[in-house]
């Protein structure tokens, strides 16, 4: 088997990647504010909007609200 090509080279400034877009991925509204948080339970990236406090192991963490499940099926429903 062959080896793929490589893309990417290290510049003489010592950046490599120049493929790769700046950022993260779930961005951000501004310098001390996220636009997004993960549920606790199901781990995916929601919007804060669509989280709720629940109490856990005795903290307060954010879960899907109403429910994970539900949230999935409207996303499914919403995109097919």
């Amino acid at each position: 088997m062959a080896k793929d090509e490589i893309k990417t080279s290290i510049d003489s400034d010592g950046l490599r990647y120049r493929s790769k877009p700046a950022g993260s991925p779930f961005g951000s509204a501004g310098a001390f504010t996220t636009a997004t948080m993960s549920c606790f339970l199901c781990g995916k990236h929601r919007p804060r909007a669509s989280l709720k406090g629940k109490k856990l192991l005795g903290r307060t963490q954010f879960v899907c609200a109403p429910s994970c499940k539900e949230l999935a099926e409207a996303e499914k429903s919403g995109k097919s």
